[in-house]
């Protein structure tokens, strides 16, 4: 659920210089229930297009492995910056303006961190040294040292719904959703560098194409999608998708940079987008409430949680289709969340149980069911492999 909406209830049982410099200094919401069925019925995604990838933005590190943008994420290449921190999964409570910190080992909280109003995200900065807490209503980022678990003083940043850090590391890119905002802020400070307003209502979540050089963003609230050119900070491509009463949710771009994936919580799946050209996406049917993208430490699957029926849908990027879907035991409410540092555990909040799900990625049985606060929403697991964070959840590259 978005900010300023009192959450439904629902039942369990319905319910991310140059570059040789970088490389060595790196080494290292709305409701449940649908008004329409999807108008396609299939599991099946339509074949990507095969498009060259071009030239990178300006300063930003260089793809690994141009087949393979999530190439940096693989077990156990943790940066040499992170490799100290210990492992941690830290849950934003909304309704009670707290942070869970849960040891991933033992299931148990070991840490409750008071933070400001309506905490909405915990969010890995570009340089992998802080966690920001996403204040929502109460208009601040808490910073939290992943080294101890400290939280810093709060920094005022007006409507941080979400947050963002371009693939260069030169801004940080704050989703003021009610303030029908895109604010570029300089990534430390994050003082104001630019205000980009947008027409569209609910800027939430966003990722970056293969280059660097743009991103998808969706809002929630006018069923739209954007294109925005990371360079000039401005909007250059705009569209309403094409069902009635869609709400747009996580973005994800896939391992071979070619096609965006936007999960719908009312459309009931996932669009499938051609980011270059920006063309009306396809509908991918998941289940109820699709909301979260999660993509698998080799890169070849994405975990997408249902969070309106208690379940996650798997889908495979060499065969292009569903495989498989995984039902929580007595149903659930997963919604945001990551991926272990290993890969073997896929961790979620339950966003109307004030529970945390561990989700075994390789047979998707229930490892753990962790009572947290109120109104769990997208929880960061920490540590992660990779160079750099683009913010939201954990999104390395």
């Amino acid at each position: 659920m978005h900010q300023g909406t009192t959450p439904l209830r629902i039942t369990r049982r319905a319910g991310a210089l140059a570059a040789g410099a970088l490389i060595a200094l790196l080494a290292g919401c709305g409701t449940e229930s649908g008004t329409k069925a999807a108008k396609a019925d299939r599991t099946r995604a339509p074949a990507p297009s095969v498009q060259p990838v071009p030239a990178g933005l300006p300063g930003m590190p260089p793809v690994l492995d141009p087949k393979d943008i999530y190439a940096a994420d693989r077990p156990g290449q943790l940066s040499p910056v992170v490799r100290k921190f210990p492992s941690r999964v830290y849950v934003p409570n909304t309704n009670d303006n707290t942070v869970s910190v849960i040891d991933p080992k033992t299931y148990e909280i070991v840490e409750t961190i008071e933070v400001g109003v309506q905490p909405q995200h915990v969010v890995p900065s570009w340089d992998l040294k802080t966690l920001w807490v996403n204040n929502n209503r109460g208009h601040t980022l808490t910073p939290i040292n992943p080294a101890n678990g400290e939280a810093g003083e709060p920094v005022e940043v007006h409507d941080p719904y979400n947050l963002y850090f371009t693939p260069n590391g030169k801004h940080a890119v704050v989703m003021a959703s009610l303030d029908r905002e895109l604010v570029f802020r300089d990534p430390h400070t994050m003082d104001r560098v630019k205000t980009t307003p947008v027409s569209c209502y609910g800027v939430n979540h966003a990722d970056f194409s293969a280059d660097g050089r743009y991103f998808i963003v969706s809002c929630e609230f006018s069923a739209e999608l954007l294109k925005v050119d990371t360079e000039k900070m401005e909007v250059v491509g705009q569209q309403t998708l094409p069902f009635d009463g869609a709400m747009p949710q996580d973005v994800k771009i896939s391992p071979d940079g070619k096609t965006f994936y936007i999960a719908d919580m009312m459309a009931h799946g996932v669009w499938v987008l051609d980011g270059e050209k920006f063309t009306t996406p396809t509908l991918m049917p998941t289940g109820e409430g699709a909301h979260g993208l999660y993509i698998s430490r080799d890169s070849k699957e994405m975990y997408i949680p249902n969070r309106g029926e208690g379940s996650i849908s798997v889908f495979d990027f060499t065969r292009n289709e569903l495989t498989k879907k995984w039902w929580l035991p007595d149903g659930g409410s997963p919604d945001m969340g990551g991926v272990s540092a290993d890969g073997r555990v896929l961790w979620l909040s339950g966003r109307y149980d004030a529970e945390v799900y561990a989700i075994d990625t390789s047979s998707g049985e229930q490892l753990a069911r962790i009572p947290v606060g109120d109104g769990p929403h997208g929880l960061a697991v920490y540590p992660q492999p990779g160079r750099y964070s683009l913010g939201h959840t954990g999104v390395f590259r």
